[in-house]
Order: structure tokens, then sequence, then C-alpha cells
């Protein structure tokens, strides 16, 4: 269970894998279907912070992450990650998904990534996916399996694996350098970045779930109407 709890842990992994592991996710949470229970943004985030110097001595780091490596490597690794993801969603199509529910896989998850998927179109979707946390892990397979054309899928996995990496990396770096002692405050700050991560999913689960239930009262209100009108005539 420590095992379990510390691999979740963004500052844990941190101290024991440094950058190294920290690119090694970010390649895993992209590429590979098992990666989605990984940190993702919690850890960019984090990774930001450690890289100023006072933050990363707070964590018990002997130096502060490097800033260029992570800006270099960290969208390396994601755009790595999602070509991998896409090519075996090309290659393996549908019996890549094809698997019982278990606790690191569940059918709704590609369900989900197929829903965006079709809602924002390939382009959009390629992008917004990197902000949403298992999302992101399936799109890039399904994308694959759905026919996506490949070079069309690099340009917006290129535009998408900048964005969402560097952008959390700055915006940690940026937070680490102007607040004191803010390795204090990290467990908050990492809760605030997965809440925000999760607010698009909680919206289009609670908006599914209220076209269903007006679809449902539009149906019933359907079927009851012969009767209504057979009751009348009589």
């Amino acid at each position: 269970m420590d095992l379990a709890v510390n691999f979740l842990d963004p500052q844990k992994l941190i101290l024991a894998f440094g950058v190294a592991g920290i690119l090694a996710i970010i390649f895993a949470e992209t590429g590979l279907l098992f990666g989605c229970i990984l940190p993702g943004d919690s850890l960019l985030f984090a990774a930001g912070i450690f890289t100023v110097g006072s933050a990363a001595q707070g964590l018990g780091l002997d130096e502060p992450l490097s800033l260029p490596v992570l800006l270099v490597g960290g969208p390396l690794c994601a755009i790595a990650g999602a070509q991998l993801g896409h090519w075996l969603g090309a290659r393996y199509g549908r019996k890549l998904f094809d698997r019982p529910d278990s606790r690191i896989f569940r059918q709704e998850w590609v369900d989900k990534a197929e829903y965006y998927f079709e809602k924002f179109g390939p382009a959009k979707a390629v992008v917004l996916a990197r902000f949403i946390p298992i999302v992101r892990t399936f799109l890039n397979p399904l994308a694959g399996m759905l026919g996506m054309d490949a070079r069309k899928f690099f340009l917006w996995n290129v535009i998408g694996g900048v964005l969402w990496t560097d952008g959390l990396f700055l915006a940690g770096h940026f937070l680490g350098s102007k607040i004191p002692n803010i390795e204090t405050y990290i467990l908050p700050g990492i809760f605030v970045i997965i809440l925000l991560s999760v607010i698009p999913i909680l919206r289009e689960v609670l908006k599914a779930r209220s076209e269903n239930r007006r679809a449902g009262n539009k149906m019933a209100a359907e079927e009851s109407r012969p009767s209504l009108s057979g009751d009348s005539s009589r």
C-alpha cells in the first residue's frame, strides 16, 4: 500500500527518481494504457516548483531540478509517448481496448475519450486532451484506431505536448520563485491542480446526466400522449 501511495505522490517520485523519473512518467502517461493511473499535471507542476533552489532545498534535494532539461525533455517525451499511442491504436484497432474493467482500466474512460474526439474534432481534441487526466492517455490510441492522419496527428501532438508540459513547468517555476517557502504549500497547490484538471470531466458528466434526464422526460411524455388522447376520446 505504501508503495502505491508513494508512487502516486509527486514529491516522493521526484525525490526517488529525479528528472529521469519525471520524463519517464510523462512518456508512460501519454503512450501506455496503464499510464492513466500515474500523476500528470500535479507532477509537472511540482517539478517546476523544485527547479527553484530554495524549494528544492526544502524538499531535501541536493540541487534543484534542471529547468532547461525539463523544458526540452518534457515535450519530447510527451510527443513520443503520444506517437506511440497513436501507432498502437492504428496497429491493433479496437481490440487494444477489448479487455475487462480492472483497477487500472475502465471501458468508460475509452468512451469518454471518444466523446471528446467526436465533439471537438480530431485536431482540437488532441490538444485539449493533454489537459484532461485519463482522457490524454486514451485519446492518442483512439485517434490511431479511428484513422486520424499520422502527419496531422503529429502536428497537433507537438502543439499540445509543448503547451501542456512547458506550461505547467513554467507555472510551477514562476510560483516557486515568487512565493517564499512554497514547499510548505505544495500539497494544497497540487490539490488545486488536480481539482482544476477534473473540472472538465465533472462538467461533462453532469451535462450528460442532464441531457439523459431531459431525454427520458421527453420520451415519457411522448409515450403518455396516446393514452391521454385515448382517455379524452372516451
